[in-house]
């Protein structure tokens, strides 16, 4: 699952009257579809955005938790002409739609925000590669666990923050590659042992409060 949280100055679209829209997003909008025609880049002003595959048998699968300052549908410039994927809010966010030729114009014409959106893909592929020898070499155990840190930041530049709003174990499970009653297995066990502590209600509809003691699930060998 790729994650990205740093907010992504857009000060060089300010000036554009045309090929830009701002739009607010009402919990589990679809911002666009596995199929749909790829002509514009999507970038997460505020809230949160699940991405996820259908396969031909209709399996879903996760493929990412993206939220404020990530970039979605980024694909389109380099000739993808149908989005392979779907992307849902899983809160009320406000979402940035650019035109195609209107981003492929900017990334020539200025150089200081084509350099930021390269380092940005860079760090994004680089959690796309260890999200695949998580899912080749980790247990799910140990990757229910660092998807909670990954949620909560832990790793990022500064302070964590320790509370994920909350998500279902069913959207978890997808996440991790499992069923949802082995993610309720490992999220009692992680509960029990104080690695993690549910707030707001019952573990099934409330948000989770993740400790750096959980750090010691993927760690250990």
């Amino acid at each position: 699952m790729a994650y990205a949280r740093t907010p992504f100055n857009l000060e060089f679209l300010s000036k554009a009257e045309k090929g830009k829209m701002t739009v607010s997003s009402p919990k589990k909008q679809i911002i666009f579809s596995q199929g749909d025609t790829a002509d514009a880049v999507f970038y997460i002003q505020a809230g949160k955005v699940k991405v996820t595959v259908v396969s031909e048998h209709g399996k879903e699968a996760v493929i990412a938790i993206l939220e404020q300052g990530a970039f979605l549908g980024e694909s389109c410039l380099v000739g993808e002409t149908v989005h392979t994927a779907t992307a849902t809010t899983l809160e009320d966010s406000r979402i940035v739609r650019i035109d195609k030729i209107v981003m492929v114009r900017m990334l020539h014409e200025q150089p200081t925000f084509a350099q930021a959106f390269m380092s940005y893909l860079l760090v994004h592929s680089i959690r796309v590669q260890e999200d695949l020898v998580d899912q080749l070499f980790n247990s799910s155990e140990k990757r229910l666990a660092r998807a909670l840190l990954l949620l909560a930041h832990f790793g990022k530049e500064g302070k964590p923050e320790t509370d994920i709003a909350k998500i279902s174990q069913e959207t978890l499970a997808e996440m991790v590659g499992t069923t949802r009653s082995r993610v309720s297995f490992f999220m009692n066990k992680f509960r029990k042992l104080g690695f993690i502590d549910y707030k707001g209600g019952s573990s099934r509809n409330s948000g989770v409060h993740v400790h750096s003691s959980l750090l010691n699930v993927v760690l250990h060998d």
